[in-house]
């Protein structure tokens, strides 16, 4: 019986990329994205496309992260024709780049809802069947800028995927008693192969943002991406990021890592996150729950 899978933001990018893997992997994959009868149209015919080329179960899903209604509509579909959901890839994302004084706190709160908001509004949906079942895996896509190396003009978007890495850990813990499975993928900087920067937020403020502008040294924000590239090797393919998750739900019950790192630019932070999870898993021995650390299989 094919696992179902559900993969959020998978109109381009690392979801699209998930979506096809975990597809081609033979499992029912739900590509999720807003808008599938507006502007993604294309996208929904690109993944039919695909699934009829490839021969494999590859769907798109109407699903806004952003919207109680829309999150359970999707979540009860699914659950109506198949009576479960297996993975659960929280992918959804938005990037924002400029000075981080010059974005209001309303632009704040929309990265938040989404990159983080959002997941917890899935969660809510599609926990209670996973808890129902006794098992299943949820897969959060990171970023190494939470404690890797951290270039200035991104601070909206560090600041919301901190919070949201630090959600998945807290989950992990609370979801291994019950045989639910957490693993926290943490790709790199990827400059190319992903519509992160194009589709990138800019400050509203704009009277601060033209004041940081001509204070900076000539060119700043520009330079400044072009050294953030500099640090990813010619040769950085993003759908290595589709395949970690791929590999990760191949993976037998408890032995799906805690993380896994696709970083071709190496800025540190598989080393600093190494010593981050060894001092929560430490903490957590001293207080009497090192059990928590792993998922608890479902009694037969």
């Amino acid at each position: 019986m094919s696992k179902i899978a559900l993969i959020t933001g998978a109109s381009s990018g690392f979801g699209r990329m998930i979506a096809n893997e975990l597809a081609d992997a033979g499992l029912v994959a739900y590509a999720s994205m807003r808008d599938t009868d507006g502007k993604n149209v294309k996208q929904v015919d690109d993944i039919a496309h695909y699934a009829r080329e490839h021969d494999v179960d590859l769907r798109s899903m109407e699903l806004d992260v952003q919207s109680d209604n829309s999150v359970d509509s999707a979540i009860n579909a699914i659950i109506e024709e198949h009576g479960r959901i297996d993975v659960l890839v929280h992918n959804a994302g938005h990037m924002a780049y400029g000075p981080s004084e010059a974005f209001l706190p309303d632009q704040f709160a929309h990265l938040y809802d989404i990159n983080v908001l959002g997941t917890q509004r899935v969660n809510r949906a599609v926990l209670p069947h996973m808890r129902q079942a006794g098992g299943g895996l949820l897969i959060w896509i990171s970023s190494t800028s939470v404690a890797g190396g951290v270039p200035p003009l991104l601070g909206p978007y560090f600041a919301a995927k901190a919070a949201m890495d630090a959600l998945a850990v807290c989950y992990a813990r609370e979801l291994a008693p019950l045989g639910i499975e957490t693993s926290i993928v943490v790709p790199g900087a990827f400059t190319t192969g992903t519509n992160h920067f194009q589709n990138a937020g800019h400050p509203e403020d704009q009277p601060v943002a033209r004041s940081y502008e001509q204070s900076w040294p000539p060119a700043f924000a520009d330079k400044m991406k072009d050294a953030l590239a500099a640090t990813v090797p010619d040769d950085a393919d993003p759908s290595a990021v589709g395949r970690a998750v791929r590999d990760i739900v191949n993976m037998g019950f408890g032995k799906r890592p805690l993380r896994v790192y696709i970083d071709p630019a190496d800025d540190g932070a598989a080393v600093s996150f190494e010593v981050i999870d060894r001092i929560r898993s430490q903490f957590l021995h001293r207080i009497g729950y090192g059990g928590l650390l792993h998922p608890t299989p479902k009694e037969k």
